[in-house]
């Protein structure tokens, strides 16, 4: 079968012949999600790095045995025609969705249904409101009945995040005089510090990633003077400590995505020929919504 491989850090993701996949049952992938992740590996950034030659790939949808499916591939492999998986992260995709909503589903809705389903708001800010995440985390904020201002670094991607519910749209230099009551930032860098300031008093900043750098610690002092939280979500991680919330988490979001109260964005899609690029669109950041592969 093909798939899109990194031999070395830094290298191109090449479309190889590879052996068929060890174990079962055996997904036919008809889309793969790309995240940010995948562009760390490639960077050698990664907090825990695989070792190499490695297919990335940590999400898919596609056919098995006559049902349409969604999956966790368990962090690697599905950037293949094929792909072994764990039946515990096998999800039936909503009957009228498609392939590659499927593959922008999980990873972005989990990511901000989780920290979010916790917290208690009326107002809500989504930094990089027009990418996978923030498009998740903003249908989920309006779901929750929260007013909702979000981010983005173009005039285009800040019609886009409207477009998909925002009631404000901001320029990251225009932020300073917000007061809401979490933030949902994956971003990091001197966005998270700057948001610090704009919680209200029990307000919540939730650090999903840090595609703008690696945060700055706040102290402790400065959070208990102002009387806010620090939430912290990494869903590889939470997988594998505490699956059963992750897969209650999963099956309540399909339910509300077969709902149509919730619908994954899909800004491009690409042939599993041109991975390459797709991590480079990212890594660029000139998508909008969920990049895919279509093997």
């Amino acid at each position: 079968m093909r798939a899109a491989v990194l031999r070395e850090v830094g290298g191109r993701l090449a479309v190889e012949d590879v052996p068929e996949p060890d174990g079962s049952p055996v997904v036919e992938v008809r889309a793969a999600g790309v995240n940010f992740a995948d562009v760390l590996i490639r960077r050698g950034l990664y907090p825990q790095m695989p070792e190499l030659p490695f297919i990335a790939g940590n999400e898919v949808a596609g056919d098995l045995d006559g049902r349409h499916v969604v999956a966790f591939t368990g962090r690697a492999g599905g950037f293949a025609e094929r792909v072994a998986l764990d039946p515990q992260w096998i999800f039936d995709l909503p009957s009228d969705a498609s392939y590659t909503a499927g593959a922008a589903f999980l990873t972005t809705y989990l990511t901000a249904y989780i920290p979010l389903q916790r917290l208690s708001f009326e107002s809500v800010l989504v930094h990089a409101g027009s990418g996978g995440v923030g498009t998740a985390a903003i249908q989920l904020a309006k779901h929750f009945g929260a007013t909702v201002c979000a981010t983005a670094s173009s005039e285009g991607k800040r019609a886009f995040a409207l477009g998909v519910g925002a009631d404000i749209v901001l320029g990251y230099d225009e932020i300073d005089e917000l007061r809401v009551d979490v933030v949902v930032d994956p971003v990091g860098g001197d966005v998270f510090t700057r948001s610090l300031p704009l919680l209200n008093p029990l307000g919540t900043i939730v650090a999903i990633g840090f595609a703008g750098g690696l945060w700055q610690d706040p102290s402790v002092q400065w959070l208990v003077g102002r009387n806010v939280s620090v939430a912290g979500i990494y869903l590889g991680r939470l997988l594998k400590l505490q699956p059963a919330l992750v897969r209650l988490a999963a099956e309540e979001l399909l339910d509300l995505w077969g709902k149509g109260a919730i619908g994954p964005v899909v800004g491009r899609a690409f042939p599993l020929d041109e991975a390459d690029e797709a991590l480079a669109t990212i890594e660029r950041r000139e998508h909008v919504g969920k990049v895919v592969l279509e093997p």
